[in-house]
């Protein structure tokens, strides 16, 4: 709360004596707060500032604390007043400068307060300002450094081969019974495609397939799913499809693993020239007859087509073991059971896509 100017007397201000009673301070306050009030006064911009001094005066007066330290202030003026009316020009020149002099220190302190409050709160603020400037750097490295290893992670799972589905070494084909009359069983399908790598005999499923009007007609068309025992060789067989006369070579389904997708986008397997490879690969193969059978088998898959020679085997099967007294032992008739299923289900995808393309 802001107290009244020293400058100021409340008793002038309120035009009353000093020996005025509460009763008269309180009546003389209202008629002059009425004069100068601000309501009243609209166009005084002083207005507001009058009325504030007399509330104060006022106050001042009607505290009996505050009435007796101001009494006792004014006498000690009125004193020295006298005082001063005896001094000689010289000791009231002095006297005046020394009075300048204080008043000049006090309002230099406070000056001198301020600035310093001033130059506090700059400080404050720079700092704050560091402060924030400081937890921003951070909160970016921070999210720099996340966004480091989140690409990091993704090039790590980039890196990460998919998972080999059941049917990924499979290959479906298809031919005409009149250009490959010889294709009617798994082991004439198996010699010929042996030349790109190690076939699962036993699981070939072969369907022959008579015309849709006269089904007790020969057949005209035969289809077939060959499980290879890597990918690599079944991959090797779909390239060199184009040297297959008469035959269509495709993977189950009609997409491609997703393995193969994974190794051309690291590197390890050529996007380009593949087929070529694998055609002109196939055509160095032994000699064929009539019905483009092979005579001889050979080796691995790797002279048919680019597919990396360090990929593992997934397909490859434990040897089946036999019990002493003969039989088959738990692990070899659960491994004998999964690949009935799986040649069931095989049957059952051959059957359905043969519907859904007559």
């Amino acid at each position: 709360m802001s107290t009244l100017d020293e400058d100021i007397n409340p008793y002038e201000l309120l035009s009353v004596k000093p020996e005025a009673t509460e009763q008269e301070i309180r009546k003389a306050y209202r008629q002059r707060s009425l004069k100068v009030h601000p309501d009243r006064n609209p166009n005084n911009p002083d207005a507001a500032k009058q009325f504030h001094e007399l509330t104060q005066a006022s106050e001042l007066l009607l505290d009996p604390l505050r009435r007796l330290a101001l009494d006792t202030k004014l006498r000690a003026k009125q004193a020295r007043a006298e005082r001063f009316k005896g001094y000689d020009n010289k000791r009231k020149h002095l006297l005046e400068e020394l009075e300048e002099r204080e008043r000049e220190f006090k309002k230099s302190r406070v000056e001198k307060q301020k600035q310093e409050a001033a130059q506090f709160q700059e400080a404050e603020k720079i700092k704050e300002e560091g402060r924030r400037m400081v937890e921003e750097k951070q909160k970016r490295m921070e999210q720099e450094l996340e966004e480091q290893k989140e690409k990091q992670r993704q090039a790590e799972q980039e890196l990460q081969p998919p998972a080999l589905e059941p049917t990924d070494t499979t290959i479906r084909i298809k031919w005409t019974v009149a250009d490959h009359p010889d294709l009617s069983t798994p082991q004439a399908i198996a010699s010929l495609f042996s030349s790109f790598g190690e076939i699962d005999t036993d699981s070939i499923v072969l369907s022959l397939k008579s015309p849709k009007k006269a089904p007790q007609k020969p057949p005209k068309s035969g289809t077939a799913l060959i499980p290879f025992k890597k990918i690599g060789d079944a991959f090797a067989a779909v390239c060199a499809s184009g040297s297959l006369k008469g035959i269509e070579v495709g993977w189950i389904g009609g997409k491609e693993p997703q393995i193969l997708g994974w190794l051309q986008k690291i590197g390890k397997l050529g996007s380009s020239g593949t087929t070529e490879k694998s055609s002109s690969a196939f055509k160095e193969a032994p000699v064929q007859d009539k019905a483009g059978l092979p005579q001889a088998q050979t080796g691995g898959s790797s002279t048919y087509s680019s597919f990396p020679s360090s990929f593992p085997d997934f397909s490859s099967t434990p040897a089946q073991t036999q019990t002493g007294s003969g039989g088959l032992d738990y692990e070899s008739l659960t491994l004998m059971r999964m690949r009935q299923a799986e040649r069931q289900r095989l049957e059952r995808e051959i059957l359905e896509q043969e519907a859904k393309e007559s």
